[in-house]
């Protein structure tokens, strides 16, 4: 029987992803949509599906390899009648020891032994950069840093740049007082945090930190020294869009439909961008220009077992709150079962963090740049409101929005917020 070659699909933007897992091995029998290898881009890690169902009979890719869509993953043998597939026994022998082995004991990263010195601001070859051989993870990282690639020696395989490398080469720079180092984290004259020996006080553990917990940490750090934060803090009156939505919701029971409180969320928020646009923009890398977004795309941030992941809700002013209910729904199952495709996640204009399933009164959320601002939702609860004439309960929710604070003022972000909390408390206006 001939085999047939199982392809890489569309995976968005991205020309080129790593593999970071192979999940089969020649010989091994799966079925449609079994997983086959996993792969990392700048921004997730996602599971590649099997197109078809057989018995591999060799594998085309190698840990480490760079893929695109229509690469070969594996050739099977295609099995008209293959019982074996339904007890599925490597699928799961491959990924239960992959699950155990993300959490092994914590260890203190390794610190420079000398307090770290200014550095000059790199100057990048930028055709030796685009030649060195490193992942699209590890150039975001060496950019954000302002190393220059070409100048760093590979100790991966095929002498591949990764992280550490790149590290080594900064703490080399840090120690020699030059060198072709990052500004970055350097410049603001901070001592490193001490290497701690936890041991000496009991019992410790190590716990490996997923690869979408340390993009995201890289990420965060850099949005947080980078960017001016001010958070505004506000609560909206949601007593009677809750009463709303909880009869909509008896209505569309038997249809199987159900409005989330983030739908109302997400319609109020595009009407106070529309209403204040500042905070629909980015800011120029120059520094001297905004470019205003006339579309409105907004980030949800999802919490998974791996880490945060932020899918992105496209043209929220055109979908209703039961659309909106629904896209929130399926990218939040595909979230957690490592489906989403980097441009699931590219393109949002704000982005909302909503902790009300869980608790909390307030916090103060990171800008998702290069957003401008980003809204922390808390756990709504009842409270005693004064009407005027005497005190009634009410529903409140807080809210917690974040903005960058060299492009949007104290004033406006208070009026951002008043502006959300009166759409929320009354939702006839997000018709008008």
């Amino acid at each position: 029987m001939a085999l047939q070659d199982i392809l890489v699909p569309d995976i968005g933007d991205f020309d080129k992803v790593e593999v970071i897992e192979i999940l089969v091995s020649e010989g091994d029998t799966i079925a449609e949509e079994d997983s086959l290898i996993t792969v990392e881009s700048d921004k997730a890690s996602m599971e590649i599906p099997s197109s078809g169902s057989g018995r591999v009979v060799s594998v085309k890719v190698s840990m480490g390899d760079m893929v695109s869509e229509g690469s070969v993953i594996v050739s099977i043998e295609p099995i008209e009648t293959a019982p074996e597939a339904e007890e599925e026994p490597v699928e799961e022998a491959t990924a239960e020891p992959e699950k155990i082995a993300e959490t092994p004991k914590v260890k203190t990263a390794p610190v420079p032994e000398t307090p770290a010195k200014p550095s000059p601001v790199a100057v990048v070859d930028e055709v030796s950069f685009s030649k060195a051989y490193a992942s699209p993870s590890v150039r975001r990282f060496a950019r954000e840093l302002g190393v220059d690639l070409g100048a760093v020696s590979g100790s991966g395989r095929k002498n591949r740049i990764v992280k550490e490398d790149v590290k080594s080469f900064i703490k080399q720079a840090m120690q020699s007082g030059g060198g072709k180092a990052a500004s970055g984290s350097s410049s603001l004259g901070i001592a490193p945090m001490p290497e701690v020996d936890f041991s000496q006080w009991g019992d410790i553990s190590e716990v490996k930190l997923s690869k979408i917990n340390k993009l995201t940490g890289e990420f965060l750090h850099r949005n947080w020294v980078s960017i001016p934060h001010v958070t505004q803090y506000d609560e909206a009156d949601i007593t009677e869009m809750e009463a709303f939505r909880k009869q909509m919701a008896k209505e569309m029971e038997r249809e199987g439909v159900k409005i989330t409180p983030l739908a109302f969320i997400m319609k109020a928020v595009v009407a106070s961008l529309k209403a204040y646009p500042r905070f629909n923009t980015s800011l120029a890398p120059s520094g001297d220009t905004l470019i205003q977004k006339n579309y409105y795309h907004i980030g949800v941030a999802v919490d998974t077992p791996d880490g945060l992941v932020v899918p992105v809700i496209r043209d929220v002013d055109q979908k209703s709150l039961i659309e909106i209910s629904n896209e929130i729904r399926a990218f939040a199952g595909k979230a957690r079962d490592k489906k989403l495709k980097p441009a699931d996640m590219q393109g949002g204009c704000f982005t909302i963090s909503s902790l009300g399933g869980i608790g909390g009164t307030k916090f103060t959320p990171i800008i998702n740049a290069p957003e401008v601002a980003i809204l922390g939702v808390s756990r709504s609860k009842m409270q005693p409101v004064w009407n005027g004439s005497e005190f009634e309960p009410r529903l409140m929710v807080p809210l917690s929005l974040s903005y960058d604070h060299r492009v949007i003022d104290g004033a406006e972000g208070a009026r951002f917020t008043t502006h959300l909390s009166k759409m929320l408390s009354d939702i006839r206006r997000l018709i008008l």
